[in-house]
């Protein structure tokens, strides 16, 4: 329907072969318009019609992917700028934003979003109508997660340099072309000059003046209305939740962990979200998500901590750390690949669980996300560790908590067990109220 659409639009041309304004604009559309001659013309003018050539913001392949994309491309279309190209379009870096509204429809954890499927359809249309009404389009192609074999490769259309600056910082870089070859790419829209009220057009109710995030996982696709592209965080957590299934098509494990390098080691951390920040500085990245797979471990997003690496070697263990002041958990034990599994599925925290580790939205379901963590460990036999961050009145974080980790892989570390008490029974009382049946791998 897409392809008819601009076929219909390019092919609106006069019987004579004259350049009207927009066509000499776009050499794009006067190429469409070559192919609408009529056959004696096009004999006639053989000699004096040159076939436009692509240069700066000008692809007919682009621009054609654009189109099937649902955006038109009016004027010119700039691809994979660089940095000092995108400030030399006009481009600044935009205030941080936190907290802007993130609705994702199809996601699993984090709660059921407003958001419908017919409601995302509706927004899409005007938000590529809107950037197609744009002169100039910016493009920028990268990838959630470094590891080619596993990422999940991100085409960025942005009616602003800005935005475009700004998303180049959040993904890593991918080989030109690699987004038009990829199977099933992720597509960025930005519109940060729409309407402040489009949120209300599609049955949303006011979103605020600063814009907001809307992500459907069957499409793939993600908006970010406003100044929604400064909201680093929320944006961050959308692309986690739309990548995860292209991640696990391709082998990959995505995880909401953190990475740890201690001399030539390298330790995943899961832990909770107030634990991590007060380690920030110790570890490659505070970002939640990391890619496990056979070929290593990869961070989600770009770092300036990672040191110019993309990729790391396989995790020498794996550590899971919990919070509970009764005494019950000791405060460091062994754990088998099976009972890694089984607390890395319930994430317990004071009384309180968190699913796989997880806050945020999330397309993969927390127990079939721990059966898969439970291959990994057993396949590359990684060694994992429980460490109790909370032992009564005293709280283990920052530096403290980095030296307990690194000194899980060199000492003897007894096996876990509980230290009386109900905690297993609560264990139990959850997993059952939420799950319905448990793989027999799986223990306390």
């Amino acid at each position: 329907m897409m392809r008819n659409i601009v076929l219909k639009r390019f092919l609106q041309s006069s019987s004579s072969f004259t350049r009207s304004p927009s066509s000499r604009s776009n050499p794009f559309l006067l190429s469409s318009r070559c192919y609408a001659v009529s056959a004696p013309l096009a004999e006639d003018e053989a000699e004096t019609v040159v076939f436009p050539r692509e240069g700066p913001g000008f692809s007919y392949g682009l621009n054609w992917a654009l189109a099937g994309k649902g955006v038109i491309v009016k004027d010119k279309a700039f691809q994979n700028l660089k940095s000092s190209e995108l400030k030399q379009r006009g481009a600044t870096i935009a205030e941080s934003l936190s907290g802007l509204p993130v609705h994702v429809r199809g996601s699993i954890v984090g709660g059921a979003s407003e958001l419908s499927k017919a409601q995302f359809g509706k927004l899409l249309k005007q938000v590529t109508s809107h950037i197609s009404s744009i002169s100039n389009v910016f493009v920028h192609d990268g990838a959630i997660g470094s590891s080619p074999k596993c990422d999940a490769k991100v085409r960025v259309i942005s009616d602003s340099p800005s935005a475009v600056l700004s998303l180049s910082n959040v993904l890593w870089k991918t080989p030109t072309r690699a987004v038009s070859h990829d199977s099933c790419p992720l597509t960025v829209y930005v519109a940060t000059s729409i309407s402040p009220g489009v949120g209300d057009n599609i049955g949303l109710g006011s979103q605020g003046n600063k814009g907001f995030v809307a992500a459907d996982v069957e499409r793939s696709s993600l908006i970010l209305c406003g100044k929604a592209f400064s909201d680093t965080n929320g944006i961050k957590e959308a692309l986690a939740a739309l990548s995860g299934p292209i991640i696990s098509s391709r082998g990959g494990l995505p995880l909401p962990a953190r990475l740890l390098v201690s001399g030539d080691s390298v330790i995943l951390l899961l832990a909770p979200e107030e634990t991590i920040q007060s380690c920030a500085d110790s570890l490659v990245s505070a970002d939640a998500g990391v890619i496990l797979s056979s070929q290593g471990v990869a961070p989600y997003f770009q770092s300036g901590k990672s040191g110019g690496l993309n990729l790391f070697k396989l995790p020498a263990a794996v550590v899971l750390a919990s919070s509970d002041s009764s005494g019950v958990i000791p405060p460091v034990s062994r754990l088998s690949p099976g009972q890694a599994a089984y607390h890395f599925l319930v994430g317990y925290q004071n009384g309180k669980f968190t699913p796989a580790y997880s806050k945020g939205p999330s397309s993969t379901e927390p127990l079939e996300l721990a059966k898969a963590f439970l291959s990994k460990l057993q396949e590359n036999q990684i060694s994992s560790f429980l460490i109790n961050v909370n032992e009564g009145e005293k709280s283990i974080t920052g530096k403290d908590l980095v030296k307990l980790v690194e000194s899980a892989l060199s000492k003897d570390i007894p096996a876990f067990q509980a230290k009386g008490g109900d905690l297993q029974g609560k264990y139990k009382s959850f997993l059952s109220g939420k799950f319905q049946e448990l793989p027999e791998e799986f223990s306390f």
